[in-house]
């Protein structure tokens, strides 16, 4: 995640980053932070929980700039922060309940912050995630470990809520990952260069249909325009 937001960690070196929704352990917060403060030293962070309990435990784990309080969605910060990471929050809730949630934590952030909501499995093989800023969604990712990848479709089964009963024939989220899928497999020769190769020769065939966004992709990930998968 870091390498996609140097620039306006660049231009807000002291930012605050929130975790939101850090779970039964610290880690997610420490790991972030720590990858962070290699390249930003002065970057703060506060990982948010609704479980005082919680809340408590993670105290006792902190480290220089980072703390962590009780919160939700209203991201009760005394300052507006620059990032927010909303990882597997959302999917407990019904899908026309999301977008009161986003505009919450939007309301939150920062003029040019911006808001990750996704979800990711226990292990980090596979993960999807919406961008947004103050205004709107802006990009969905879908980013995966590619050794032992058979089908990047079966991502399906990780998409935000907004996205994952939307997975059918006739929706543009479906439709895009059954191509993905087809490119994927399309470009199956290229397992003798291994998978990197494969998935950069992935890409580049969706990007003669769809709104790939990055000219360069880190290998695993993929972003794609908001507008061309977001739910009619």
């Amino acid at each position: 995640m870091l390498w996609r937001y140097q620039e306006l960690l660049r231009n807000n070196p002291t930012a605050l980053v929130v975790d939101l929704g850090f779970g039964a352990t610290s880690v997610t917060t420490l790991e972030m932070a720590a990858r962070f403060h290699e390249l930003f030293p002065s970057l703060r962070f506060t990982g948010l929980e609704i479980d005082p309990e919680r809340v408590k435990l993670a105290a006792t784990t902190s480290l220089p700039k980072v703390n962590f309080q009780l919160g939700g969605f209203e991201v009760p910060t005394p300052e507006k922060p620059l990032l927010v990471r909303a990882f597997n929050v959302l999917r407990q809730y019904d899908e026309p309940e999301v977008r009161k949630h986003w505009a919450t934590m939007q309301g939150r952030l920062a003029a040019d912050g911006r808001l990750i909501e996704g979800t990711c499995d226990e292990i980090g093989r596979r993960a999807t995630w919406i961008e947004l800023d103050t205004r709107a969604p802006l990009t969905l990712s879908l980013g995966f470990r590619l050794q032992g990848l058979d089908d990047p479709a079966e991502v399906a089964e990780r998409l935000p809520k907004i996205l994952i009963h939307r997975n059918t024939p006739g929706n543009h989220i479906h439709t895009f990952l059954q191509e993905l899928s087809k490119a994927w497999n399309s470009h199956s020769g290229y397992r003798v260069f291994g998978p990197n190769q494969r998935w950069r020769a992935t890409v580049n065939s969706l990007r003669e249909t769809w709104p790939i966004v990055n000219k360069n992709h880190r290998d695993g990930e993929l972003t794609v325009e908001w507008s061309a998968v977001a739910p009619d």
